[in-house]
């Protein structure tokens, strides 16, 4: 296999903390100023207007900006970027019928501004691998001469390798800054096997896996559990942009991505174990075109975040040298995945798929999941073999523990009666 192109982030601790907080804190208070001056600027072009300005649009307008020149041009350029995607997928949730989505906010605490993350690109970095240390450069505002920059030295962990580095993020978490390097490797990995298993993505359970002979169900309801929590406490803040209702946005999105970093870490390994080379997943580009779902199932699938889930499962797959493809899944879940037979109605219960024609007994959700591995595998679809039932119609369940961040297997209740 080819070698291939990876990118990823390492996380680093900032050794001399005393000595760089004041100029990193001064950047902080500059990026959030500038996304405030950034979104008043879109709020006045938006209500004269009806327009909302894009990135390139917003950078041209404000390049000449006094509090542009604060940051490295670079890093003033991505703060903008980050607000223009930010309304982009707001805009974006209110088409999909969210109408409590909110646009966002201005970074703000009463008089204050709070430390935003700065991101530094190629030139505004400089970075001494040999001696732990990176150089970030200050805007032309808070220099004190023409060479004056903050010079950090880190500490990551002895397996992280802080090589090709395309990116330097000041983060600012719990009280003390760190330092995220976005860098590229290249990965040479050998392909597990040449198996394959579908993946039927879904609400009651986010993932149903089939490989062939064994199926495995994700049931979705700890991130139910934890949407429903979240929603409610949002609607219980007075003020949708206020500290609070920011505060949980923000761990609603990091209790979302541990979710999916969990399931999908799962899902890899399973695979590696198994043999496969070939994840094929069904595309939910489209799902929400053309179909209303009700207000409540609408919701479900804005939320659900199906295609930030896939990215994930991708890049842990690339890791194993599994190769990740997304079919069409129109159609998946009303066929019958021994004999072809396509009946929406034998679909008799949410769980319970049965075909009248051949007799399969499936959970619904795993019988998708089998038509999506069948669409890569033309020799086997619809092959109207002789299928052990068993597998699916009584998949393996996985289910994420809140309380380890995991994924275990269900307990199986034995019967010890005599």
């Amino acid at each position: 296999m080819a070698n291939r192109t990876v990118t990823r982030t390492h996380v680093a601790s900032i050794r001399n903390q005393r000595q760089v907080r004041d100029g990193l804190d001064s950047l902080g208070f500059a990026a959030s100023k500038l996304w405030n001056i950034t979104r008043w600027t879109v709020e006045r072009i938006w209500s004269e207007t009806g327009h909302i300005p894009g990135h390139a649009e917003l950078s041209s307008y404000l390049k000449s900006h006094e509090r542009y020149a604060d940051l490295n041009a670079q890093s003033s350029q991505r703060v903008i970027q980050e607000l223009a995607e930010a309304f982009k997928s707001w805009y974006g949730h209110r088409q999909n019928g969210d109408s409590e989505a909110n646009p966002p906010a201005y970074r703000k605490r009463g008089d204050h501004h709070p430390r935003s993350t700065v991101t530094f690109k190629q030139d505004g970095f400089k970075h001494d691998p040999e001696n732990g240390r990176v150089r970030l450069s200050k805007g032309r505002n808070l220099k004190e001469s023409w060479s004056d920059f903050i010079l950090c030295e880190y500490a990551a962990d002895p397996d992280a390798d802080i090589e090709n580095v395309q990116q330097v993020r000041a983060v600012y978490d719990r009280g003390e800054w760190r330092l995220h390097f976005i860098c590229r490797h290249e990965i040479d990995p050998e392909p597990p096997g040449d198996d394959v298993a579908g993946i039927d993505l879904g609400i009651s359970n986010f993932a149903a896996v089939s490989f062939g002979d064994e199926g495995v169900l994700y049931p979705g309801g700890a991130l139910k559990e934890d949407e429903y929590w979240f929603h409610k406490k949002r609607a219980e803040c007075d003020d949708s942009s206020s500290v609070e209702a920011n505060r949980l946005d923000r761990k609603r999105t990091e209790r979302r991505s541990h979710f999916f970093h969990a399931l999908s870490k799962d899902i890899v390994g399973r695979c590696a174990e198994r043999g496969v080379g070939t994840i094929v997943v069904g595309d939910l580009s489209g799902i929400r075109d053309g179909e209303d779902w009700g207000d409540s199932g609408n919701l479900s699938l804005h939320g659900w975040a199906f295609d930030r889930f896939t990215q994930m499962l991708e890049y842990k797959a690339e890791e194993r040298g599994i190769d990740v493809e997304q079919v069409d899944e129109r159609g998946t879940s009303k066929s019958c995945s021994v004999c072809g037979t396509k009946d929406g109605s034998q679909r008799v219960e949410r769980g319970l798929y049965i075909c009248e024609s051949c007799g399969t007994v499936a959970n619904a959700d795993i019988s998708g999941a089998e038509n999506i591995r069948e669409k890569v595998l033309p020799s086997l679809a619809c092959d109207g073999g002789d299928r052990d039932n068993g597998w699916m119609a009584q998949p393996a369940v996985c289910l994420f523990d809140k309380s380890t961040g995991r994924v275990r297997p269900q307990e199986q209740v034995v019967d010890c009666e005599p």
